[in-house]
C-alpha cells in the first residue's frame, strides 16, 4: 500500500512540473506509439514490427500514413517509471503504449504505466501482466491486455469437467483478489454460459486460505469429509507446495482423487503424479505479443479513421484537465478487435481482457514431467473454443488408467418428503404409540419456523431406527405411507442403500428467490437464486434425495438433478357427473306437458261420447260409468261397472282400448328409454371447451391461489380471458376447491392430474374431463453430480416394466375402484327416489283424498241413521197407537155384540156364540154343530183349523177354494177373526144372565 500511494504521489509530482511546448508541428498522418519493455530485445522487436507495419497497406489509411515507434526500458521503480512515461512518451504524444514487466518486478509497474496513462485517456496494451486487479475498469479506465487473466482458467476447468463426466467438485483457493475472481467466474460461468450442458459441475466444498501458507491441514478434515473427490486449485506455487505436501500426508493424492489445477500450482516442484494442470499457449512469447498488440493497434486506429476523426493526443504531463476525447473512443475500438495473430485469435471481452487464449491440457508425470495430452483452442469453423483431450495418454493420480470417480457414494442417504394425498399420507403418533406402523416409515418434522427443532439427534448409523432422526430433525413423532414411501422402499432394496426420511421444512416443494451477491469477485456476479423447501435443502446439500410428487421443470432442472418420471402427469379439469333433472313430476318425462293434456281431455271427451251414444238403451250408462269405463280401459283396471250397450258405443269403446293399448305401449317403451340411457359422462370437452374460453355467468371455474397452475394460465397468452374471470374463483387451497365441486358449488376445478385421479377414484360421482395438457411428470430429485441418478433412473425403468408402477397406481391413486367406478359407468341409468317422487305423491294425494271422502261418507251415514232411527220410533210409537185405537174399538165392538148376543138368547134357541159365529164367520158353521163350539174348543184351535182347511182346498189339485169375498173395491175380505181380539171366546156362560 506505501508502494502505491508513493506511485501516485510521483505522478501528481510530474503532472505538476513545468514543461516547455515543443514548437515542432506534427504532420497529421505521423502516428506514435509508445512501448514500456522489460528488455533490450523487446525493444528491438518493436521497434522492428513497427518498421514493418508502415509496409503493410492492409493497416494504413493513405501512403502518408506512418507509424513511429517510442520505447523505453521498463524500471523495477514504480516511481521512475511514471517518469519515464512522462518524460519520454506523453511528450511525444504517442497514440498508445504497449507495456510488459520481468516476472522478478511483479505488476506494479505496468499499473504505473496503466494509472498514468489512464489519467489522460491513452490507451494501454498489456502484454504479460494477468493480475485480475486489470479488469477493474473503475482503476485502469483504459487497460487491455493480448493475455488472459488467471481466472479465465475457471473456463477450462469447466469444460473438463464436462468432458470427464464430474459434476460435483471442491474448490481450493487463495484469499486475494485473483483467488475469488476464479471462484466468482467458475460459478457465474457454470449458471450463464453452459445451459445446454446436461450435467453441470457444481461446488460442494469451497476451501479458501490466506496466502502465504504454512500448513494446510486444518482444512483437509472437511476435504474428507465431503463426498466429491475432485479438487480445483488455484495457489501460487509456495502455497501449491504446501497443500500437496500436507494433501499427500492424507492419502489424498493417491487413487479416487483427481486434481485439476491452474499454472502457478502446476510449477510446483512437490506436484503429484497425474494432476491435470493448464499451461497458456505463447505465455512467455513476449515478442509475438509485441507484434499482435501493435498489429490490434494499427486496426483500431485504420477504423477509427474511416468513421470518425482522431485529435492530437496530450503533448505533456503538465495540464491535469486534459482529457483526451479520441482516446476514449479508440479504446472503445481496441476492444472490439478480433484478428488472427501470432498467438491465435485476438479479441477482448468488455473488461478489455483477452478471449479466445489457447491453452495446453498438462499431465504431470515421474519425476515432474509435464506431458501435455490435449489443447483448448479456439474453432473457426464454429467461431468459439474447444477442449480436446486424448484420454489413451493419461495417468491419473495412484498411477492409474483409469479414471477415478471423483465422488465417494455413500450408503446411507438423507431423504425428504412432504404430505401430498396420495403419494405420502402423515399421521401423528398416538400417546400410547411407541413406533409407527409395518407399512409405514418414520417421517420426523423439522420447522424452525414455528419454534420446532430444539431437539437434534446426532445423526444415526442405523437403518431400523424409530427414535432418532437423522441430524437437524425432530424425534420421531410422525409416521408416513403412501405411493412415494413404498416405491423408496423398493428403491432402497433394489440399489442397495439405507435411508432416514424426515419431512419439509416448511411444508413446501420450494421456490427461488434472487438475492444479489455481496461477494467483492470480479467481474461483478448477478443475483443469485436462494431455494426454500425441499429444492431448498438439496441445493443446500442438507439432503441427498427427495422421493415425492416433484414436478420436473427446467428452472428445477438447473439446479438440482432429476431422475426419469416415475409418474407422468399433467393439468386436468375436475367435475361432478352430471346427472338427469329430478323433480316431483320426472315419471311424467316420457310424455310432453302438451301430450299428457290431451290424454286428459281425449279421457272425458270419450266417456261423454259413450254416454251419449248410449242414452236411448233399456240400460244406459249414466255419465259416471261412462267416465270410469274410460278410466278403466286406458289404464287397464278392470271395469267393474256397465259397460256400452249400444252397436256404436261398442265400437267407439273398441277404438278407445287400441287408442289406450298404444298410449301404455309407448310410455312404457319411452320410460325403459330413458332408463337404459347412459347419461353423459361429462359436461366438459377439456381446456379448449368453448364455454371454459368464454366462460358463462353459470359455468365457473378456478385453480389454487399461487400455485404452478396458476402460472401456467398467467404465461398462456391464449388463455389470459379464461384465466381472468377463474382468477377471483381462485382457492387457498385444493380441498377447499374439491368439496366445493362436490356439493355443486364449482363446477370445474383445474389441478394436478394425478390428485384429480385419485379424486375421481374415491367418489364415483366425479370424473376429469378432457385431455390432459401442461404435460410434466413426478421424478426423483438427487443432488447436481449424485453418484445415485443413474442407479435411481435404471430402478425406475425396470419398475415400468415390470408393472410395479401399475401395482402402485391401483393400489394409491385409484384405491382400487378403478374397476367398480367403470362397472358403475356402464350401469343403466335408473329411476331414483327422486325421479318417481311425483307418482309417491299421488298416490299419496289419492289415499289422502280417499281418507277424506270416507270420514266425510261416515259423517253423512251416521247422519242419516240417526235420522232413520228417528223416523223408526216414530212409525213405531204410531203403529202401537194405532194398535192402541184398534184394540179400544174391538173393545166396543165386541161389547156390543155381546150384548147383542145376550138379547138374542132370550127369544131363540142355541148359544149366542154359535149364532154370532154362524152371521159373522159363515165357513165355520159348515158342518161343526153348535154343540162343538161350546165343548172345550179355543179361539186358537179353530182359527188354526180353518187356516188348514183353507190351505187343503188352496193346494189341492180337485177341490177348488172358494172365490174371496170381495168388497165393492173389489178387494178381498177377511172373513177370520182377528187374533187379538179379545171379544171372541168360547166360554160365554159370563154372558148369561
Amino acid at each position: 500500500m506505501l508502494l502505491r500511494s508513493a506511485i501516485v504521489l510521483a505522478t501528481l509530482i510530474v503532472f505538476n512540473k513545468v514543461r516547455s511546448f515543443s514548437n515542432n508541428s506534427d504532420d497529421a498522418e505521423k502516428y506514435n506509439v509508445g512501448g514500456v519493455l522489460s528488455d533490450f530485445e523487446s525493444e528491438k522487436h518493436f521497434r522492428l514490427t513497427i518498421s514493418h507495419l508502415n509496409f503493410d497497406q492492409n493497416y494504413k489509411t493513405s501512403r502518408n500514413m506512418t507509424y513511429y515507434g517510442k520505447s523505453i526500458r521498463m524500471d523495477k521503480n514504480p516511481i521512475k517509471t511514471v517518469f519515464n512515461v512522462c518524460d519520454k512518451l506523453i511528450d511525444k504524444r504517442v497514440y498508445a503504449v504497449v507495456v510488459s514487466h520481468e516476472q522478478t518486478s511483479g505488476d506494479l509497474s505496468p499499473a504505473a504505466v496503466s494509472y498514468t496513462s489512464g489519467f489522460f485517456q491513452i490507451p494501454v496494451i498489456g502484454i504479460s501482466s494477468r493480475d485480475a486487479a486489470f479488469s477493474d475498469k473503475n482503476i485502469h479506465v483504459s487497460f487491455l491486455r493480448t493475455v488472459p487473466p488467471y481466472y479465465h482458467q475457471a473456463d477450462v476447468w469447466l469444460e473438463m469437467l464436462n468432458h470427464f463426466g464430474y459434476t460435483k467438485v471442491i474448490i481450493i483457493h487463495s484469499s486475494d483478489t485473483d483467488g475469488r475472481a476464479i471462484l466468482g467466474r467458475f460459478q457465474t460461468t457454470s449458471q450463464n454460459y453452459y445451459d445446454d450442458i446436461d450435467v453441470r459441475a457444481t461446488v460442494e466444498l469451497i476451501v479458501e486460505f490466506e496466502p502465504k501458507l504454512e500448513s494446510f491441514m486444518q482444512h483437509l478434515d472437511d476435504m474428507k469429509a465431503a463426498q466429491s473427490r475432485v479438487y480445483l486449485l488455484y495457489a501460487s506455487t509456495e502455497d501449491a507446495h504446501v497443500i500437496f505436501r500436507d494433501a499427500g500426508n492424507y492419502n489424498m493424492t493417491e487413487s479416487g482423487h483427481a486434481w485439476f489445477v491452474t499454472e502457478q500450482a502446476l510449477s510446483a516442484n512437490n506436484t503429484p503424479d497425474g494432476v491435470l494442470g493448464l499451461q497458456l499457449e505463447h505465455a512467455n512469447s513476449d515478442n509475438r505479443h509485441i507484434r499482435d498488440s501493435v498489429y490490434v493497434l494499427a486496426s483500431a486506429i485504420k477504423e477509427m479513421m474511416t468513421n470518425e476523426t482522431i485529435t492530437e493526443p496530450p503533448k505533456n504531463c503538465d495540464d491535469s484537465g486534459v482529457n483526451w476525447e479520441s482516446g476514449k473512443r479508440l479504446f472503445h475500438y481496441l476492444k472490439t478487435r478480433n484478428i488472427t495473430g501470432e498467438t491465435g485469435q485476438v479479441a477482448f471481452d468488455d473488461n478489455g481482457d483477452r478471449i479466445y487464449a489457447g491453452y495446453d491440457v498438462i499431465n504431470i508425470r515421474a519425476k515432474q514431467k509435464k506431458l501435455p495430452v490435449g489443447k483448448f483452442y479456439y474453432d473457426s469453423g464454429k467461431a468459439t473454443m474447444r477442449l480436446k483431450i486424448n484420454d489413451s495418454q493419461l495417468i491419473w493420480p495412484g498411477k492409474q488408467k483409469k479414471k477415478p470417480k471423483g465422488i465417494m457414494i455413500p450408503t446411507h442417504l438423507k431423504v425428504l418428503t412432504i404430505e401430498e394425498k396420495p403419494f405420502v399420507y402423515v399421521r401423528h403418533l398416538t400417546d400410547d404409540e411407541v413406533q409407527c406402523m409395518e407399512d409405514e416409515v418414520s417421517c420426523p418434522l423439522f420447522n424452525t419456523s414455528n419454534g420446532i427443532g430444539t431437539k437434534l439427534k446426532n445423526l444415526t448409523n442405523s437403518f431400523n431406527s424409530s427414535i432418532f432422526a437423522w441430524l437437524g430433525f425432530l424425534e420421531n413423532d410422525f409416521c408416513c405411507r403412501g405411493y412415494c414411501i413404498d416405491l423408496l422402499k423398493a428403491l432402497s432394496q433394489r440399489i442397495n442403500f439405507t435411508y432416514n426420511l424426515a419431512l419439509s421444512p416448511d411444508g413446501q416443494f420450494g421456490h427461488y428467490i434472487l438475492k444479489n451477491s455481496s461477494s467483492s469477485s470480479l467481474p461483478p456476479s448477478p443475483p443469485r437464486k436462494e431455494w426454500t423447501g425441499l429444492i431448498g435443502e438439496l441445493v443446500n446439500e442438507r439432503a441427498d434425495m427427495i422421493v415425492a410428487p416433484l414436478t420436473i421443470n427446467p428452472e428445477r432442472a438447473e439446479y438440482i438433478e432429476f431422475s426419469k418420471p416415475f409418474k407422468y402427469q399433467g393439468i386436468t379439469i375436475l367435475e361432478k357427473k352430471p346427472s338427469r333433472s329430478s323433480t316431483l313430476v320426472s315419471f311424467l318425462q316420457p310424455f310432453s306437458n302438451t301430450l299428457w293434456i290431451l290424454v286428459m281431455v281425449s279421457v272425458h271427451v270419450v266417456a261423454l261420447v259413450l254416454y251419449l251414444l248410449d242414452s236411448h238403451e233399456e240400460k244406459p250408462l249414466n255419465l259416471s260409468s261412462a267416465v270410469w269405463f274410460a278410466w278403466g280401459v286406458l289404464l287397464n283396471s278392470g271395469i267393474g261397472e256397465g259397460t256400452p250397450r249400444s252397436f256404436s258405443a261398442r265400437v267407439l269403446g273398441m277404438v278407445w282400448a287400441g287408442f289406450a293399448m298404444i298410449i301404455v305401449a309407448s310410455y312404457t317403451a319411452n320410460l325403459a328409454a330413458f332408463l337404459v340411457l347412459e347419461r353423459p359422462k361429462t359436461k366438459l370437452s377439456g381446456i379448449n371447451d368453448a364455454r371454459l374460453r368464454n366462460t358463462m355467468e353459470n359455468l365457473t371455474c378456478a385453480t389454487v391461489k399461487g400455485s404452478s397452475v396458476d402460472m401456467y394460465f398467467r404465461r398462456q397468452v391464449e388463455l389470459s380471458n379464461m384465466y381472468r374471470t377463474m382468477e377471483a374463483n381462485n382457492y387457498d387451497t385444493a380441498e377447499q376447491a374439491i368439496e366445493d365441486v362436490k356439493k355443486g358449488k364449482l363446477m370445474a376445478f383445474i389441478w394436478d392430474s394425478s390428485r384429480l385421479e385419485y379424486e375421481a377414484s374415491k367418489d364415483c360421482e366425479l370424473v376429469t374431463a378432457g385431455e390432459l395438457f401442461g404435460r410434466s411428470g413426478y421424478g426423483i430429485g438427487l443432488q447436481k453430480g449424485s453418484p445415485w441418478t443413474d442407479a435411481v433412473t435404471l430402478a425406475i425403468l425396470e419398475f415400468h416394466e415390470s408393472g410395479f408402477m401399475e401395482a402402485l397406481d391401483k393400489a394409491w391413486i385409484f384405491h382400487g375402484n378403478a374397476q367398480q367406478c367403470e362397472q358403475f359407468e356402464k350401469t343403466p341409468n335408473t329411476l331414483g327416489l327422486k325421479n318417481m317422487a311425483g307418482v309417491f305423491i299421488l298416490v299419496a294425494a289419492g289415499v289422502a283424498i280417499g281418507v277424506g271422502l270416507i270420514i266425510i261418507e261416515v259423517i253423512y251415514k251416521r247422519h242419516q241413521v240417526k235420522k232413520q232411527k228417528r223416523l223408526d220410533i216414530a212409525r213405531h210409537a204410531a203403529g202401537k197407537w194405532r194398535g192402541t185405537i184398534e184394540k179400544r174399538k174391538t173393545i166396543r165392538a165386541s161389547l156390543a155384540m155381546q150384548r147383542q148376543y145376550n138379547v138374542g138368547l132370550n127369544s131363540h134357541t142355541g148359544t149366542i156364540s154359535y149364532a154370532v159365529d154362524k152371521r159373522r164367520y159363515h165357513r165355520l158353521g159348515g158342518h161343526r154343530g153348535p154343540e162343538n163350539a161350546w165343548t172345550g174348543d179355543t179361539d186358537a184351535l179353530r182359527s188354526r183349523r180353518c187356516l188348514e182347511e183353507t190351505a187343503k182346498l188352496k193346494h189341492s189339485p180337485k177341490i177348488h177354494a172358494p172365490l174371496p169375498l170381495l168388497n165393492k173395491n173389489r178387494q178381498p175380505i177377511n172373513l177370520l177373526p182377528p187374533r187379538y181380539s179379545p171379544g171372541y171366546t168360547s166360554d160365554v156362560s159370563h154372558l148369561v144372565v
